[in-house]
């Protein structure tokens, strides 16, 4: 069962796990390449917020990612967060996040958030648009070799303490935790979406999530990109 039908049950939250998954989707429709042995897994939530609250999740995740990744890999595990959910693994990355909502009036009803672990193999970069990071699995870049139902226990329990925070104190410390992790912070990045280009200093992102560049015309604030290297 899908998680978006374990939703429509009632049941909720609910950690859908893909032991195969063979139609997954990245952002903006493009396809996820889903070796054998790695980590598909989908939670299922009801969060009663507005929309721009729900997208706030992505954040959330990045972090429970993060910590379960570093659980598992040793605390000198060389992680990152590229804006704003990719975690990285030695600057490749390793695992992404896609967020799929839908509402009922002004605001969210269903919240899914899919994750995706490069736990056994990397997809072929040859799969990846121009400009992407190489992909790199933990098995092979750290020497951790894991099944997608052991890494889902210490990624469900992030998940939950995060969730946590974010639902008692709100967005600030989850802005300033994944801060803390983030990747290329105060370093020269390229932010693109279809029809606009923009080169400047990753300088912050703001109290929405929108990612904030210091250029030559001045500060931009773009709530929704790819970023490059």
């Amino acid at each position: 069962m899908t998680a978006a039908a374990r939703l429509a049950t009632g049941s909720a939250p609910t950690w859908v796990l893909a032991l195969r998954q063979t139609a997954g989707r990245g952002r903006r429709g493009r396809d996820w390449r889903d070796p054998p042995g790695n980590f598909a897994a989908t939670l299922a939530l009801r969060p009663k917020c507005a929309p721009a609250e729900a997208a706030l999740y992505s954040f959330v995740a990045a972090l429970a990612l993060h910590e379960a990744l570093g659980a598992v890999a040793g605390p000198d595990a060389p992680l990152a967060i590229k804006w704003p959910n990719d975690v990285l693994l030695n600057g490749s990355k390793v695992a992404g996040i896609l967020l799929e909502s839908h509402g009922q009036g002004q605001g969210v009803a269903q919240l899914l958030i899919g994750i995706g672990v490069n736990l056994a193999q990397a997809p072929d970069p040859g799969t990846l648009e121009p400009g992407a990071l190489a992909p790199v699995a933990l098995a092979s870049a750290a020497g951790v070799h894991l099944t997608p139902e052991a890494f889902l226990t210490p990624l469900a329990a992030a998940f939950a303490r995060w969730q946590a925070q974010f639902e008692t104190f709100g967005f600030a410390p989850i802005r300033s935790a994944w801060l803390a992790r983030a990747a290329r912070l105060g370093q020269a990045v390229t932010a693109r979406t279809g029809q606009r280009t923009q080169s400047g200093i990753f300088e912050t992102i703001d109290e929405s999530g929108a990612i904030v560049l210091q250029t030559p015309q001045g500060r931009v604030s773009m709530a929704a990109a790819d970023i490059f290297f």
